[in-house]
């Protein structure tokens, strides 16, 4: 009997074991994944920054937020979807960006379009407080909030007949083949689990946007591709 109880609690034992480490194993995995969005938004950035034509300087100086997703898959025969998922992040007034938040864009569309095209998306907010609205509820972009396509020119003095009225500018570099793209009827979310992952707690969008402390060094190295991006 007792051989038995100790055998029970041998196994018991090792049970525990083996849940709390894959569990951790698990969760690091997971943790590494979104690791790897902070990565991926890195290179997009520095993949802008490599353009002659770009986002121009005007449009930086007022910029202060941005949604970065380094891979939007969009497919589709005449009737398309788009999926992706990356990082938003404000600038306070001091001009310090934000911790990222992770974000999920999805949608559909409607048009002349054949093919797959993947494509790294850079949405610019000329305003914090309208990217913060997206913590209270979903955006459709096109509906809910208006993007216009960014204008391009590097140089301060570039593209002077255009007016920055627009508040949300998209700027994309495709991969892959497509013809044809639009983000209207596309829903903007947080995404609260990937989030929740990142940051080993259950934390809302609003208490993100409002730190810019992190000592995670992607989180800091994209912070600083950003200033950079000038």
């Amino acid at each position: 009997m007792n051989a038995s109880r100790s055998t029970l609690k041998l196994l018991c034992a090792v049970t525990c074991l083996l849940t709390f480490t894959f569990g951790n194993v698990s969760a690091q995995q997971k943790k590494q994944k979104e690791q790897k969005k902070i990565e991926a938004s890195i290179v997009t950035i520095s993949d802008f920054s490599k353009l002659k034509e770009s986002i121009p300087k005007e449009l930086l100086s007022i910029t202060h937020g941005i949604i970065i997703v380094p891979k939007l898959i969009n497919a589709g025969f005449v009737i398309g979807g788009k999926r992706g998922r990356g990082i938003a992040m404000v600038k306070d007034e001091a001009g310090k960006w934000s911790n990222p938040v992770f974000v999920t864009i999805t949608g559909g569309s409607v048009g002349a379009q054949i093919g797959v095209q993947s494509v790294e998306l850079v949405l610019v907010f000329k305003h914090s407080s309208t990217l913060k609205d997206i913590n209270k509820s979903s955006f459709t972009l096109g509906g809910d909030l208006s993007v216009a396509a960014g204008p391009l020119g590097r140089s301060s003095s570039a593209n002077t007949d255009y007016k920055l009225d627009a508040e949300v500018y998209s700027y994309s570099k495709s991969k892959g083949l497509f013809a044809g793209i639009s983000l209207n009827g596309a829903a903007l979310d947080i995404d609260k689990e990937a989030n929740e992952v990142f940051y080993g707690k259950a934390i809302s969008a609003m208490d993100i946007f409002n730190t810019n402390k992190s000592n995670n060094v992607g989180v800091m190295k994209l912070k600083t591709s950003l200033s950079a991006l000038k």
